[in-house]
Parts: structure tokens; sequence; C-alpha cells
């Protein structure tokens, strides 16, 4: 609901230091969506000062075309490219999941609900990080994705999957979501901090 210029001022204000945004997308939108996020990214970077990634996130795309659409998305500039994973809650095509994971252009899978261990290990081997999501309704897979992605060796990152200003998640509530996705104590600096600075260097580098 929110335009991205609008919710880059309101992550500034929530006292964010970057930003990545990626609005569904599928090939006839693919072009437009990087061209326009590009424009209030750069906008943010000239008058804030502040870092906003633009990139795309494949939507219930054929799992066949994903590989093709996320090289696509890279060579028109996208910074990040992230694929909808199979939520419990919405019909995604049978084998999304495994092709996003086994795509080196791939920098995120997202929501992937019933995740597999020869998923989350395409995952591992590719770079590919893992989404715990806060968005209700994808959220009803956190604890399979955690403890399936945590086997694998697959890196996690927790996401808010902002689509309203209410969703823009705060420290303590990506503390208390990580925990009931089933984290340790221990294993939160990693998933809130070192995964996501990992992540966003890997994003800048390919800006």
């Amino acid at each position: 609901m929110l335009s991205p210029i609008e919710l880059i001022r309101r992550c500034i204000v929530a006292g964010y230091t970057a930003l990545g945004i990626a609005d569904h997308c599928g090939a006839s939108t693919l072009e437009r969506f990087i061209r326009e996020l590009r424009l209030d990214a750069d906008l943010a970077a000239r008058h804030w000062n502040f870092r906003v990634l633009a990139g795309v996130e494949l939507t219930h795309v054929p799992a066949s075309s994903i590989a093709e659409l996320a090289a696509q998305a890279k060579a028109l500039g996208a910074d990040h490219v992230v694929v909808h994973g199979e939520s419990p809650v919405e019909p995604v095509e049978p084998g999304t999941n495994l092709a996003a994971a086994s795509c080196p252009e791939v920098d995120i899978l997202a929501h992937p609900g019933l995740l597999t261990l020869e998923e989350a290990a395409a995952a591992a081997h590719n770079g590919v990080f893992i989404e715990i999501t806060v968005k209700e309704g994808h959220s009803l897979g956190n604890g399979n994705v955690v403890r399936v992605a945590q086997r694998a060796g697959a890196k996690l990152v927790l996401n808010s999957d902002t689509h309203l200003p209410g969703h823009i998640l705060t420290p303590d509530f990506a503390r208390c979501a990580a925990l009931a996705a089933g984290l340790a104590e221990e294993e939160l600096e990693e998933v809130l901090v070192s995964n996501p600075r990992e992540l966003l260097a890997r994003c800048q580098r390919t800006a």
C-alpha cells in the first residue's frame, strides 16, 4: 500500500540504516519495477544519504523460468532478487523452492513453507538466504523453515515482508519473532545482525 519513497521515509524515521525493496513481479513488470525503484533509491541516496536496494520479488512465476528471470533482473540492474516461495497459504507452483534455492542469481528464498532438506541444502550450496517471515499466513511455516535450514547449514534472515506501515519491524519485535520461530537466544545475533550485514554487503557489491 506504500509508495517506495513513503516506505523509505518511514523506515528512516524508524531508525533503519538501509532498506531493501522488492515488489511482486513477473516477466511483464520486471523492467518497469526495477527502473521505478531505482529512481526513488537514487533520490533517497542524494537527499537523505540513505541506502536503498532496488530489487524484485519473482511471484507466482513458473518454477522453470526462475533462473532466466533472476538473471534478467540482475542484468536490468536489480540489486537483489527475492523469490516468493511455496507459502502454506498461496498456490505457488511446486518446485519453486528448489528452483530458487538452486539459482545463484537468487539472493533470498522467501517464506518457503514446507521447506525440504534438499531445498535447504541447495540454498546453502548456492548462497541463497532463506527467509523467516513476520507476514501473517506465510509465517505458519517458520518453525519448519528454521529447523530444516539449520540442519542443512543454510543462512537465515528475518524479514518483515512489509506491505503496510504497521508491518515495519522494530528491534524488539524482530527479536520476539525470531524466538517464536524456534531460534535460541544465542542464535539471534547471527540471524538478526550478522547474516543481514552479509546479505547487504553481497547486494551492494552487485549494485
